[in-house]
Formats: C-alpha cells, sequence, structure tokens
C-alpha cells in the first residue's frame, strides 16, 4: 500500500508532474551517480524532456526544477524565494554544483534538449539523463518517467510485470485493499469509518504521532498557501498577463454584508481556490492534492468546512485521510497523470477526494463518502487538459473553482441519497482510465489541442 502522504507532497509550483517529478528525477540521477562512484569523474550532464516534458515543459517550469533536482534540491525543502536566483545563476556561469558537491559544466541552452520528436516509451512524461567525464566518455544514462502528483519510476521500474510491482513495496499493512469494494467491505467487517482504515494502515509506516504531525503540517501549508494568494496583487508570470483575481474577490467578500453569506457560498470557494492555484502558478510552495494543477479544490473544501476558528484538528485529519484514501484507489486502479489521463485524472480525481472527505466530516458512512466520491468523478468525466500556453493558468485556475463548487454539492447529494448507489466508485475509475485511454493525446497536457490552439496567447 501506499501511504496517503505519498499523495498529499509539498513542493513547488506551477506542477507535480512538471515541476516536482522533474527536480525529484534530476537529484535520483544524481544520486545515482553518487552510488557507483561516479560524481567525481562527472564533468557534464545533458538533459533530455519528452513527450508531454517537451512539449509544456517550458510553461511548467521544467527546466527549473531540472536545474533544482540537480543542485540537490528537494520540493518539500527547498526555498522558493531563493529558487529563481539559483538557477538564474547556472544560466549565468553555465556550471553547477551536482549535489552540492562537484563542480560541473552545464549550459542549460545547449545541456537541456527538448525533444519534440522521440514519443516517450512508457508513459507521456519521459526524461533521459546522461552522465559523461572530462573526455567526453559516458560515465551513465538513465531514462525516468513523472508519472503525475510528483510521483516518478525509472525505466526498469515501470517495466516490471504489475504482479512484481507490487512485490515487497511498502510496509505490510493490516488492512490492504485495491478497490473501493475492498475498502468498503473492510469497513463492514471491521466496522471502521474510511479514516479509520487508513489511519490503522499509516500506523503500520510510522508512529500515529508522526503521522498526524504529518497531517497537521499539510493543512498549514495548505492554509498558508490560500493566505498568501489572498494578499499578493500583480501579473502572474509566463507572457499570458494573468492578472490575479482572488485578493480582489477577497477584499469584496470582506465588504459585503454577512446577511448575503448564503449567497456567498460559490464566491467564499472560487476565492480560496483561486488562491492557491494563482500561487501554484507563481511557483509558490503548494501541496500536491494530488497533483499541482488540481491543488486548489481540497484547500478550498477544507478551509471552507474543516479549518474555521471552532473546528477541530481530527476533523482536519479525518477529511484528509478519507480524501487520500480516495486519492489511493486512483492512483492505483488508474492515474492521476493529466498527460495520461487529461484533466478528469487531476481537477476530476481532486473533486472527487474533496467530495469524499467532506461527507465523512459531515458525517456520512464508508457507503455514502464512497458515493460522494462517485458522484465527484462521474461529473468530471472526459475533461480535458488543454493549457494555454503551456502555462497552468488557463483555464485550471477557474477550473478549480469550479471542482471545489462541484465536490461540496457531491457531498450534499449523497448525504440525502437513499439505497445502494446505482455507480459504484469502482465503475466510474474505470471509466475515468478507459476514457483517459480513449482520449486524444491533443487533450493530454500537450497544448496540441482545445483551449490552447484556439486561444490567442498574446
Amino acid at each position: 500500500m501506499l501511504s496517503v502522504l505519498d499523495i498529499f507532497r509539498i513542493g513547488i509550483g506551477p506542477s507535480s508532474s512538471h515541476t516536482v517529478g522533474p527536480i525529484r528525477i534530476a537529484k535520483r540521477f544524481g544520486e545515482s551517480l553518487r552510488r557507483k562512484n561516479r560524481l567525481p569523474k562527472t564533468a557534464r550532464i545533458t538533459v533530455e524532456l519528452q513527450g508531454s516534458l517537451a512539449l509544456t515543459g517550458k510553461g511548467h517550469a521544467t527546466p527549473k526544477a531540472v536545474i533544482l533536482g540537480l543542485l540537490g534540491l528537494e520540493p518539500e525543502t527547498l526555498d522558493p524565494n531563493t529558487a529563481d536566483a539559483d538557477v538564474a545563476k547556472v544560466y549565468t556561469d553555465k556550471t553547477l554544483s551536482l549535489l552540492g558537491e562537484q563542480l560541473i559544466s552545464f549550459d542549460p541552452e545547449i545541456d537541456l534538449i527538448f525533444d519534440y520528436e522521440t514519443p516517450a516509451e512508457l508513459h507521456p512524461n519521459g526524461m533521459n539523463l546522461s552522465a559523461f567525464n572530462a573526455k567526453g566518455k559516458l560515465l551513465r544514462t538513465q531514462t525516468y518517467y513523472s508519472t503525475g502528483g510528483g510521483f516518478i519510476a525509472s525505466q526498469r521500474q515501470m517495466k516490471l510485470p504489475l504482479k512484481d510491482d507490487l512485490i515487497d513495496v511498502g510496509p505490510i499493512v493490516p488492512y490492504p485493499f485495491g478497490s473501493a469494494a475492498e475498502l468498503l467491505e473492510l469497513c463492514k467487517s471491521e466496522k471502521k469509518a474510511i479514516c479509520d482504515i487508513i489511519y490503522a494502515n499509516e500506523d503500520a509506516m510510522r508512529p500515529r504521532a508522526d503521522t498526524d504531525a504529518a497531517l497537521d503540517r499539510i493543512a498549514d501549508v495548505m492554509m498558508a498557501c490560500i493566505a498568501r494568494g489572498l494578499e499578493t496583487e500583480g501579473t502572474l508570470p509566463g507572457g499570458l498577463e494573468v492578472t490575479r483575481r482572488a485578493p480582489q474577490l477577497w477584499q469584496k467578500l470582506h465588504s459585503a454584508p454577512m446577511s448575503n453569506e448564503r449567497e456567498q457560498l460559490f464566491d467564499w470557494l472560487n476565492v480560496y481556490a483561486m488562491a492557491v492555484n494563482e500561487e501554484n502558478a507563481s511557483g509558490g510552495q503548494v501541496v500536491t492534492a494530488p497533483t499541482n494543477g488540481a491543488a486548489g479544490i481540497i484547500p478550498s473544501v477544507l478551509k471552507h468546512y474543516c479549518a474555521g476558528e471552532n473546528c477541530l484538528a481530527q476533523n482536519i485529519r479525518k477529511f484528509l485521510l478519507t480524501a487520500g484514501g480516495i486519492g489511493l484507489l486512483y492512483k492505483q486502479r488508474a492515474s492521476i497523470s493529466g498527460a495520461e489521463m487529461g484533466c478528469q485524472g487531476e481537477v476530476g480525481v481532486a473533486c472527487s477526494m474533496a467530495a469524499g472527505g467532506l461527507a465523512a466530516v459531515w458525517g456520512a458512512n464508508p457507503e455514502q463518502v464512497a458515493q460522494a466520491a462517485e458522484i465527484g468523478m462521474e461529473h468530471n468525466l472526459g475533461l480535458t487538459c488543454d493549457p494555454v500556453g503551456g502555462l497552468v493558468q488557463i483555464p485550471c485556475i477557474e477550473r478549480n473553482a469550479i471542482g471545489a463548487v462541484k465536490a461540496v454539492n457531491a457531498a450534499r447529494l449523497s448525504l440525502h441519497a437513499d439505497g445502494a448507489m446505482k455507480v459504484s466508485l469502482d465503475q466510474v475509475i474505470e471509466t475515468m482510465r478507459q476514457t483517459g485511454l480513449d482520449m486524444s493525446s491533443k487533450y493530454k497536457e500537450t497544448s496540441q489541442g482545445g483551449l490552447a490552439v484556439n486561444v490567442v496567447e498574446c
């Protein structure tokens, strides 16, 4: 079993697959050179970006991510306020300190290669790295894949048969499940809520206090991201000249009479979600939930319903554990990569997770939680990923606002439902997977179709 802490990763914007993943890949490659005692011999590194990483990498800050990873930085701990300066120095000096230990030649204009022709073999987000000695002799070459949500895999891992890939991956947990049906059966037989099943599995991986601290840290980073987004005005980077809208909407909400609070429900959800995704678009610190492109939905719902002044930490943890458990199902049974599934695999999954988490906080039983998650995805099926200019701005920012509203409505509908579901969560996850496989690559984070070709960039 994966951990819910694998689903919620702290990193930087604008993309989990194009930014967080490549940071981790570049660092892993450097560490492989160290393990094989080739780091002291390395004089130069080249990086080839393939598939979606090439097609939308510039707009998603992939070159910056590669450099940060080669420098030995990690998404969870790097300082986004100094990252640009670190990268700019590499562009100026045409050298970098590999893992902070070995000074090598690295000219991003030459050594970072956007390979638009070679299709990524095993996943749309391919990345090949090669290290050379001072005489130009190849020391090591490796291909990796950024598989969505900050997850990465080597070529060898991707080629493993599924049955072998599941052997000895992570600790043995008391309640393993591979489907929503199995999860619901565990809830029934053990008389436990979904969050309790997930808690017990997390307990097999680390002490409960550490899990709680990590969940609280995730919530804190989400709330801090909202706060920054509500206060920071200006224009987003990248050339589209998109104006940050969250601060102005926030000011309007605070100046409006509270008697309109019910009518303003959508506005509160909208402003929180947009605040996060405007921060993400600017390269700020966010939490993959389950991806950066969909990072605003879960924090928006969490903020409005669970993180108020009188809310309990246990409700925040219940929300995140339940939402994270649902996210595990999508990761294990389908994909959370926009390059594989389109935006249904990002915003759709985030909407599904938030709906299930909120339903749990509202007192729903496990079946109702699963129904909320199913509704959240069912009405996002077929959602394309077609970012204008390859930037995570249009339609991504507004799409998170819409997704947050959908999630709340899905939770409400599940609580009003009477009787068994006609469509199961497993069925809708499989439908999403099949739809993603059938979807044209033009609509899967390549900016080759949809809004990306029908909207003038400047």
